[in-house]
């Protein structure tokens, strides 16, 4: 068989026109603001006229912790939406929007792969609808405002060694992660440090990803804290009166984003939170649109469940009132043998020892799943032609033994018929009663719920905050913020903050450095271990292999 790439597989796709899928997903012209012939945004204002209409059922996708040799996440996250279609259920697709900083980076593209892709997968993949230009500009129209008040007086008196707020863009340049700003001169500004972190952390795009409307996105940027006057109390956007023209600015942006898959399947595509340094999930304005539009609606959070997963159920469900009727956990034989320590040249040979060694850390994933959210889960295997039947019965078994079947995922290869198996169970679970239990109690303490943490997802002795993120801790629980979740930054490659763990390791503890507020989202942000909000581009990044010719034919993408 011959090779074909993602991106050559979708050019050779005859796309249905936007206005089909919008009639398949049952979203009327009048709320449909088309983007060309194949992408459109959806006034969210339809979901007052769909207030009536029952909720459809919210399955979450979610995965291993992420290795070179991969799993599958978004492919299979795709291939199931349009598995459940070849059964005769009515499902849709929700999404993340990709950044540009993984496409150009070490990742590529991230609109699934082989026949489980959403398309066009050229736009989602580079601009798309320009969301996230706009949260880049109002993020940065914020730290201009900031330092302009400073320079016209400072009459909020504010700190300029404690402003919290950074510049972003949507690219990894580590460059930019530290910098000196307002030099040449009184006329260019006060001298300080400052920094760039990525658009993805902004908390901007998580506000934009966590606001139920207009009225509520204006409110949440009120409540952001941009940093602390010389008494350490916080300084609000709402006092630098910076809101209006930001949500202005994000007016668009808000409105959620409709394409479709290869197989005609309607995609919700909207917003782009990373998991290793944000809450992970597509916007709360899609996925409430999916389950009203769809009797099934397909969700994915980032990385592997210790970060997407956590935070989706600990921080999104809770916020929105959400409850997932099953969880799909993706894996990959040829990872979990990466896991199991075997080497990247020799993950297609069999390996039954490496596969074993591997295993657990799929078996603690389930566990936490199951027993600490109390959900019905389903393991979904990315399956490669090396896998063998060996293989595939030893992941099976480990699974059976804890209650959870396994389904192989095809839809790499067969698009909706490679995942109709898949479909089937999760159809089944979302009979299956549940009860659905957060890892921690909010009005815990910050410490309590970072040792929660730490202890049931990431399977550790606990947690060791720094003198730094005590003294944070002690202060943010004075200003009133105790009792908001918390956001784990931490690598996604292990159970631990230290990336170098693979497998299911035991026995550590997990060192928290900083912590922060994010009023506007409404969570604490928790940094561990080495984790960075900007990242860097690799020896050789994705950006060398993408070109376009003279016929506007774009190649390179993934």
């Amino acid at each position: 068989m011959t090779y074909r790439s993602d991106i050559e597989i979708a050019q050779e796709t005859t796309l249905k026109h936007i206005r089909e899928i919008a009639k398949t997903a049952g979203v009327p012209e009048e709320a449909l603001e088309q983007y060309g012939n194949y992408k459109a945004k959806v006034d969210y204002n339809l979901l007052d006229d769909l207030a009536g209409t029952p909720n459809g059922k919210l399955v979450l996708v979610t995965a291993i912790n992420p290795t070179p040799a991969g799993e599958g996440k978004t492919t299979t996250t795709i291939g199931l939406s349009d598995g459940l279609r070849k059964i005769g259920k009515q499902s849709i697709v929700a999404l993340r929007e990709p950044s540009l900083g993984p496409v150009f980076g070490v990742k590529g593209g991230a609109a699934g792969g082989g026949y489980a892709q959403v398309a066009p997968m050229e736009d989602i993949n580079l601009h798309f609808t320009g969301d996230f230009h706009a949260i880049g500009a109002a993020n940065n129209l914020l730290a201009a405002m900031i330092d302009n008040h400073i320079f016209q007086g400072n009459s909020l008196n504010i700190d300029v060694r404690r402003i919290t707020w950074k510049r972003c863009v949507d690219m990894n340049d580590r460059q930019l992660r530290n910098i000196v700003c307002g030099i040449g001169g009184r006329v260019n500004g006060m001298p300080r440090e400052d920094g760039f972190d990525i658009t993805v952390a902004s908390e901007v795009m998580a506000v934009l990803c966590l606001a139920t409307s207009i009225t509520d996105l204006k409110n949440r940027l009120a409540r952001i804290i941009v940093g602390y006057t010389r008494e350490e109390q916080p300084v609000t956007v709402g006092e630098l009166n910076a809101q209006g023209a930001m949500a202005a600015l994000l007016k668009e942006a808000l409105k959620p984003n409709l394409v479709q898959t290869l197989e005609g399947t309607p995609a919700m595509i909207h917003g782009g939170p990373f998991a290793n340094i944000a809450h992970g999930c597509n916007s709360v304005l899609a996925t409430r649109m999916a389950l009203k539009l769809g009797e099934y609606c397909v969700t994915e959070a980032g990385f592997g469940a210790d970060l997407g997963a956590e935070k989706f159920l600990d921080i999104k469900c809770r916020m929105a009132g959400l409850q997932p009727s099953a969880v799909v956990i993706v894996a990959s034989v040829r990872a979990l043998k990466h896991h199991g320590g075997a080497a990247k040249a020799a993950l297609n040979d069999e390996n039954l020892e490496a596969l074993e060694r591997g295993l657990p850390n799929l078996l603690q994933h389930v566990e936490n799943i199951t027993k600490v959210f109390g959900l019905p889960a389903v393991v979904a295997i990315n399956q490669f032609h090396t896998d063998t039947a060996a293989e595939l019965r030893l992941v099976e078994e480990k699974c059976r033994a804890m209650g959870v079947n396994v389904a192989l995922s095809e839809v790499w290869s067969k698009g909706g018929k490679g995942g109709t198996a898949l479909a089937e169970e999760v159809v089944r679970l979302c009979e299956t009663p549940a009860r659905f239990d957060y890892a921690y109690d909010v009005n815990d303490s910050i410490a309590e719920k970072l040792h929660a943490i730490a202890t049931k997802i990431y399977h550790g002795s606990g947690v060791e905050l720094t003198p730094a993120a005590q003294k944070q801790a002690a202060q943010l629980e004075a200003l009133g913020f105790g009792g908001l979740p918390v956001c784990v930054a931490k690598t996604q490659y292990s159970f631990s903050d230290n990336s170098a763990l693979l497998g299911a390791p035991q026995e550590f503890k997990v060192t928290v450095r900083n912590l922060k507020v994010s009023a506007g989202a409404g969570f604490i942000v928790a940094l561990a271990g080495d984790i960075m909000t900007m990242p860097g581009l690799p020896k050789v990044p994705c950006a060398e292999r993408i070109d376009i010719d003279e016929t506007g034919k774009i190649s390179g993408l993934f």
